[in-house]
């Protein structure tokens, strides 16, 4: 059940105002430190003496860590959101992953315990604290702007965000592997004093003092029918964005082989564009959704573009590693409604829960990349490379699709209400 507030009316903010820009640096900054052990795994563990064989072991293990501290920050920042404050998580997530960041680059000179187990430490902290951006910045930024604005702003903070990517991988490439931890960390402790400006939602505000409301309980999500049934709408939505990255991107080597592609093809280029084309096409979802004056139109167009996309990609006959790499552009774009699938998701539940589902949500996503690619690995030995991709991807899109054509509409939804 929903209640709409009666507390006094909320201000609002300006498109370009600071809680939008420091939210999209935010965000950059959580993007490149997120996919820096991506880029790294393999000169960082080689640094560290290991071999093949233990690259591929413990380079699974550490990235694990990572993801099961972001399933676990995920549920912990959504209830600092809403128990106190959107700014609270801001803070606290770019501190903790900033540290974090900078003791990875510290990981060759460490002698007091296992250097691989310190490394997966140090990404478990990392993960927790990188799982509280996205969610914080979009709920603090939705609640700020105007109706007519909230679509755009989420989309440019998302959109600029999204090339800490980019701006990752050619770091990797200017520098070394411990020298690009020392950066991100030392960007995120120079965003963090940026954002000593930045004030407080109001509609948190008119919330926060009244104790007789239930705030940040992630169990009411499982309470209730109907509030159950828009949270696992929510996550359905982003399936197929993970899709495209964790499968299509990530084992790109393995796609282009089995196309029979003579070029080398590198995963961690794949995912460069991928992420370009992901930050172009979040920019573009918000003005879409705007002149459609819907969400799921909005969403629903790029999703089936990119399932479009993933037909050429594994059944096309690409014949050249420049084509993949172009496919995976085209992807990156189809599935740029990720801002867009974040703030429904921020706007299917009230003040009290917002943070909680914007923040969590996400990262259930990114957990479910696990059972992904569980399966691709366990067909894959059967029915090939290509057929195991298009079983993920018909089993992804076909939840995409539903939780899309059955979720409640929130364009131009007023943001000031309860969930009871």
């Amino acid at each position: 059940m929903q209640s709409s507030l009666t507390s006094k009316p909320v201000q609002t903010t300006g498109l370009f105002s600071l809680p939008v820009i420091v939210a999209a640096l935010g965000y950059f900054v959580d993007i490149y430190d997120l996919l820096l052990f991506g880029i790294v795994r393999v000169p960082s563990l080689q640094s560290l003496g290991l071999t093949p064989e233990q690259i591929s072991t413990d380079g699974t293990l550490i990235f694990n860590w990572q993801m099961i501290g972001l399933l676990l920050g995920g549920i912990l920042w959504g209830i600092l959101g809403d128990k106190r404050g959107r700014l609270s998580v801001l803070f606290g997530s770019i501190i903790t992953y900033s540290l974090a960041n900078i003791a990875c680059g510290f990981i060759p000179s460490v002698t007091f315990m296992d250097k691989v187990t310190y490394y997966a430490l140090m990404r478990f902290v990392a993960g927790v604290g990188l799982a509280g951006e996205l969610g914080a910045g979009i709920t603090l930024v939705s609640e700020v702007l105007p109706t007519r604005l909230r679509a755009i702003g989420t989309s440019l903070v998302a959109g600029i965000g999204l090339f800490g990517a980019v701006v990752a991988y050619f770091t990797v490439k200017l520098f070394d592997w411990n020298i690009a931890y020392f950066i991100g960390g030392g960007m995120g402790i120079g965003l963090l004093l940026l954002r000593v400006g930045v004030v407080e939602s109001g509609m948190y505000k008119n919330v926060s003092s009244n104790h007789a409301v239930n705030k940040g309980n992630f169990f009411a999500f499982f309470t209730n029918a109907d509030r159950f049934s828009r949270y696992m709408k929510c996550i359905g939505l982003g399936i197929p964005t993970w899709f495209v990255i964790g499968i299509l991107a990530t084992f790109s080597n393995e796609f282009g082989t089995a196309l029979g592609i003579t070029q080398e093809v590198k995963p961690g280029l794949a995912i460069m564009w991928c992420y370009v084309g992901l930050s172009t096409g979040d920019l573009a979802s918000g003005f879409i959704s705007q002149a459609l004056a819907s969400r799921r139109k909005a969403v629903l167009g790029l999703m089936l573009f990119t399932l479009a996309a993933s037909v050429v990609y594994l059944f096309g006959g690409l014949q050249s590693d420049t084509a993949l790499y172009m496919a995976c552009l085209a992807l990156g774009f189809g599935i740029g409604y990720w801002a867009m699938f974040v703030t429904i998701g921020a706007e299917q539940f009230g003040t009290n829960l917002r943070a909680t589902a914007a923040t969590t949500v996400p990262n259930m996503v990114r957990g479910l990349v696990f059972p992904m690619t569980t399966l691709y690995q366990t067909v894959k030995p059967t029915q090939g490379v290509i057929t195991a991709g298009a079983i993920v991807g018909v089993i992804a899109f076909a939840i995409g699709i539903y939780s899309v054509l059955t979720i409640p509409e929130t364009h131009g939804k007023e943001m000031d209400f309860l969930e009871e």
